[in-house]
């Protein structure tokens, strides 16, 4: 299984996208740092296939690889780059003001083993990255899109669950967390439906954080009462 090829269905796989572009205020600083943090510790997406991310080059050494899709303002990314500092990071994100913050936070804390990509997910796993490139995928509270009419809008599918476990190496760790129970049922019995993909609780559900940082607002909801649920799978 470890070498499975997500199917080439071009016209559907071009329709998929991780994201819906929303506005959001961002600030002078942060503005200033897309413009020249990003290129320093920017990946750049491409549409050629063929151009794919030489992760040795990057970051200059051979470490485990851990991706974050849709980091929001790096909060997370940022606590576990600096927790595990023997391995590399990569963050996708489409909201500049997140990026804008996360590149600041970066540069003041020095951390050289994080590296950012201002890009929708699904057309960066699908060029950049080589099949069994990442130890561990994380998804932490993905845009739930709470209103029924909206859950086609969520980010979990079918094909992006293929396309991510293509991309995990036999043994990798793709990490869900979410504070909607309704979307983590939902996220649940897709990701058993995927066949390389092993759930390491009897439960479905674990019980801990398995090393994913609690962020401020996860601290303020857990306060008022809100659930908080993750789901850790092995690929076979």
């Amino acid at each position: 299984m470890g070498n499975r090829r997500v199917g080439n269905n071009s016209r559907y796989r071009d329709s998929v996208r991780s994201y819906v572009t929303r506005a959001g205020r961002m600030t002078d600083a942060q503005r200033k740092a897309v413009r020249t943090l990003l290129p320093r510790y920017g990946i750049f997406a491409s549409t050629d296939p063929g151009e794919q991310v030489d992760v040795f080059q990057v970051f200059g050494r051979k470490a485990p690889l851990v991706l974050e899709i849709g980091f929001g303002n790096g909060e997370a990314l940022i606590e576990m780059a600096r927790a595990n500092p023997e391995h590399d990071f990569i963050g996708i994100e489409v909201h500049e003001p997140g990026i804008g913050h996360l590149l600041l936070r970066i540069r003041d804390e020095g951390l050289g083993n994080i590296r950012v990509i201002h890009g929708d997910a699904v057309q960066t796993l699908s060029n950049l990255f080589q099949d069994q490139q990442f130890d561990r995928v994380c998804l932490f509270f993905p845009d739930p899109w709470p209103k029924k009419r909206h859950h086609k809008r969520r980010i979990f599918r079918p094909y992006f669950i293929s396309l991510v476990t293509s991309k995990l190496k036999i043994g990798g760790v793709l990490h869900f967390a979410t504070d909607w129970q309704d979307y983590a049922e939902q996220v649940l019995a897709l990701l058993e439906r995927e066949p390389a993909l092993e759930n390491t609780t009897e439960s479905g559900f674990s019980k801990n954080r398995a090393g994913r940082p609690m962020t401020k607002f996860e601290q303020r909801g857990r306060k008022l009462g809100h659930g908080v649920w993750d789901i850790i799978m092995h690929k076979r």
